[in-house]
């Protein structure tokens, strides 16, 4: 079995996180990691032992109960209470590889030592991960400022001894689970359990796992719609360099490029065309799909910049002997980030259901539908209906969460960022658009055979063989809904 170190001497990367969730590797903490955070657990105890003053969360209430002074002796009981009345989540449980992500970059933000943890509490969040034993933790529940308070709530519970967990294929109450292993419930000491509450995880284990979705399906939408524009006999003008040097945006060049690529040696491309302008479902698919990449982009930078961060709140700096009360906890970049990627990805999926749209309406020398015996076959009529249906709902989906905010904890945490609410919405919305471009390969596959002999290039000829494969050429209407739902399974197994 492979190994991933958590080191926060080095950048973790979204790369990594994808090639954690495809294998099941064991995860260690580096020699600094425990280093870290041994030395900010060591002046965290000695810091109350000197100091009589409160401080936020250590010795005192949470939220608007910040200016309640706590006792020494009840502080590990503050810090159970806490987990335990945090974990108010609801709603449908959260995937798990997800689960994973989270418990991986929680562990990550508590490696750098400003959280106050003991190294034993880190321990045995990374033997849940390694054993596969994943808490129940629910979508609903979360403003995205506190953090994610009540995912991470249920995130860790089992710590306690509490709450549910995945294990060996089914949902089992945590105290079953510990007992197999023969494992007592951690007690929390002070801090931990603001430490392990306070941060955004949630929000970023979704965000990392939403890009990573998106790089996968502006992939597929490339080689999609090269198939389609075969398919529809367009041009290849619109993709000619020079066109896009005048216009020099990142991800435009790079879509034009891709398709020179993919479309090298086509005989298709090669023949004369009648039509002198394609529609711009076709011709402006470098300017769409390009401005979708390069608001990827700016994602990937956001989220990469927060699995490398401390999140929690409050702060401990054993260098400067400081412990800071701030809001690195507030998820208002995350936020943003995930409206925007919202956006580009709802129009990589509107301008897909065009192209299908196209595809059937019986123009350049396609039969209506797709299908000989139009009237008697319908053909490939309603899977268009069915993507124009998620199209209208990912525009409502597309309403921002980010511009929302609701005042909570009698009025001392008065803005939140709604990240976890843009977060699983663009969950959904990804999820979308790659049942949309499902379909649009679908009705790419089936004209593109209805052009023959003409040949495409080797690259797009490969891809139609491998398709193929799974999706046959339909001559006579058929249960349709199983072959949408194959050439779904066919994205995700691209």
């Amino acid at each position: 079995m492979s190994e991933f170190q958590i080191d926060p001497t080095k950048k973790l990367s979204l790369a990594q996180l994808q090639a954690f969730l495809h294998t099941s590797p064991q995860v260690i903490l580096s020699q600094a990691a425990k280093e870290n955070i041994l030395k900010c657990r060591l002046y965290l105890e000695q810091k109350l032992k000197k100091q009589d003053s409160p401080i936020y969360g250590i010795n005192t209430g949470f939220g608007s109960l910040c200016n309640v002074i706590i006792p020494d002796k009840d502080l590990e009981t503050l810090q159970e209470n806490l987990v335990k009345s945090h974990a108010c989540g609801t709603g449908d449980k959260v995937p798990a590889p997800l689960v994973r992500l989270m418990l991986l970059l929680k562990i990550q933000a508590l490696s750098y030592g400003k959280s106050g943890v003991q190294l034993q509490t880190v321990e045995r969040l990374l033997f849940f991960l390694n054993k596969g034993i994943l808490p129940v933790v629910y979508q609903l529940g979360s403003l995205g400022a506190s953090g994610d308070l009540a995912p991470l709530a249920h995130l860790c519970l089992p710590l306690l001894g509490l709450g549910e967990v995945t294990f060996n294929g089914s949902i089992q109450p945590t105290a079953s689970v510990l007992q197999h292993f023969d494992l007592q419930p951690i007690s929390l000491k002070s801090k931990e359990g603001l430490a392990l509450l306070n941060g955004t995880q949630f929000m970023s284990a979704y965000t990392a796992y939403n890009a990573l979705q998106a790089l996968r399906l502006n992939e597929q939408a490339d080689e999609i719609a090269a198939l389609s524009l075969e398919a529809f006999d367009g041009r290849i003008d619109p993709f000619k360099e020079h066109l896009h040097t005048i216009r020099p945006h990142p991800g435009q060049l790079k879509t034009a490029e891709t398709f020179r690529h993919l479309l090298q040696g086509s005989a298709g491309m090669a023949k004369p065309k009648q039509a002198v302008q394609d529609p711009y479902s076709f011709r402006c698919i470098p300017q769409v799909h390009g401005a979708t990449k390069d608001t990827l982009t700016h994602v990937i930078q956001i989220i990469e910049t927060e699995i490398n961060a401390v999140t929690d709140n409050p702060t401990i700096f054993p260098d400067e002997d400081e412990i800071l009360s701030g809001g690195n906890f507030h998820g208002q970049p995350l936020a943003l980030a995930l409206d925007f990627l919202c956006i580009a990805m709802a129009e990589l999926g509107s301008i897909s259901e065009r192209r299908t749209y196209l595809l059937i309406s019986g123009q350049r020398g396609l039969p209506p539908f797709l299908v000989k015996n139009a009237g008697l076959n319908s053909g490939f009529m309603i899977p268009q209906y069915t993507a124009a249906s998620i199209v209208s709902q990912n525009k409502q989906l597309c309403t921002p969460a980010s511009v929302d905010s609701i005042v909570s904890s009698n009025g001392q945490e008065d803005h939140v960022s709604m990240g976890a609410n843009a977060a699983t919405k663009c969950y959904t919305l990804i999820k979308n658009v790659e049942r949309i471009l499902a379909i649009e390969l679908l009705n790419a596959a089936q004209a593109f055979e209805l052009r023959r002999p003409t040949t495409s290039s080797p690259t797009i000829e490969k891809r139609f063989a491998n398709y193929r494969e799974t999706i046959p050429f339909i001559e006579n209407d058929v249960y349709m809904h199983e072959y949408m739902r194959l050439s779904e399974l066919y994205l995700q197994q691209w």
